[in-house]
């Protein structure tokens, strides 16, 4: 089979389209003819070994996939050659077949395209554990919505709309802003590119302000990081939560003296953990996101399609926090 390699640790560019062994699925496992592979932020750092997870090499990056069962190992029920799936394979999806866990598979919809398919589980998974679990937000709550564009951020927009919140989407362009509208969000805020001065944090706190009002945010959802968390932290009201999903834009330092006077809590968002500690807990999560899905309550947004010689050039777009919605590759 082909497979998009990476052999040493580096960028994008130094990813290689090459021939690797066909996977022969394990007991419990299921070998899935990829179709489609969605590309997140950790294949970005799983490539250039800064993620928390090192794979030996050489290894296809891709953690999300949707495809055709081709082949099944032994003890696994439920599954047979021809099915269509969804699958959470952490990395190896950039390939045109992949081993997965029979355990980490999902039934993609009739109707739905494996693009879509690929691009739903570990985005609103995610969120939805975020926003729930670790936010505990509910109907007539705040929401602030840091890199409201990208794909988690469009999915907290969707599914805090969901809740009955309201949501303020915040992003780094006004085309972008108009993505995080068409998706529901109540109001935008197009913030400048980090660094800061103190000035200009001071400056993009006091916008957070005017948009929580007097009350401030309950929830803040931030998968960018970097300066733009401590402007989003004083806007946050009295109990609020702060959720803490990713660093594309750096790991911020908070001052602390802020989480008291506004009697907060600062809440790390590790759902691939949280997934494997309580897995009843995440099926429920995803069965919830299957309703949502059927009800056009929420839906991914695949904004780029590239082959698989290409993938690259989609990691490198995500590196770069230039895409809107998911970017996704076609085998």
């Amino acid at each position: 089979m082909k497979a998009l390699l990476s052999r040493a640790p580096g960028g994008p560019e130094t990813l290689e389209l090459a021939d690797a062994p066909d996977p022969v699925p394990a007991p419990g496992q299921v070998v899935v003819a990829v179709r489609a592979c969605a590309i997140n932020y950790p294949d970005v750092l799983i490539i250039e070994d800064k993620y928390q997870f090192k794979p030996p090499r050489p290894f296809a990056p891709g953690g999300e996939v949707a495809g055709i069962v081709d082949s099944v190992g032994d003890g696994v029920t439920g599954w047979q050659p021809g099915d269509r799936v969804i699958g959470m394979v952490g990395h190896g999806g950039l390939a045109e077949k992949v081993a997965v866990d029979a355990a980490r598979l999902y039934r993609l919809p009739e109707g739905r395209d494996f693009a879509e398919g690929a691009s739903l589980i570990l985005t609103y998974a995610t969120t939805i554990h975020a926003l729930l679990d670790r936010g505990r937000l509910a109907a007539g709550q705040s929401l602030l919505v840091l890199g409201a564009a990208g794909g988690v951020g469009l999915a907290a927009i969707e599914l805090g709309k969901a809740f009955g919140a309201r949501v303020v989407a915040a992003v780094s362009s006004d085309e972008k802003a108009a993505a995080a509208m068409a998706a529901g969000a109540d109001e935008a805020i197009v913030y400048p590119r980090a660094p800061f001065d103190r000035d200009q944090s001071r400056a993009l706190a006091d916008r957070f302000k005017a948009a929580g009002g007097k009350a401030g945010f309950d929830v803040i959802y931030d998968p960018v990081g970097g300066d733009y968390a401590e402007p989003a932290l004083r806007s946050i009201g009295w109990e609020g939560r702060y959720l803490v999903v990713g660093f594309p834009a750096g790991i911020p330092k908070l001052p602390l003296n802020l989480t008291l006077l506004k009697s907060c809590d600062v809440c790390g968002v590790f759902w691939g953990a949280f997934a494997a500690r309580d897995p009843a807990a995440n099926a429920a999560h995803v069965d919830h996101l299957f309703r949502l899905w059927a009800d056009g309550r929420i839906g991914p947004r695949v904004t780029g399609r590239y082959p698989l010689a290409d993938g690259g050039r989609a990691i490198a777009q995500i590196a770069s926090r230039g895409a809107i919605g998911k970017l996704v590759v076609e085998v």
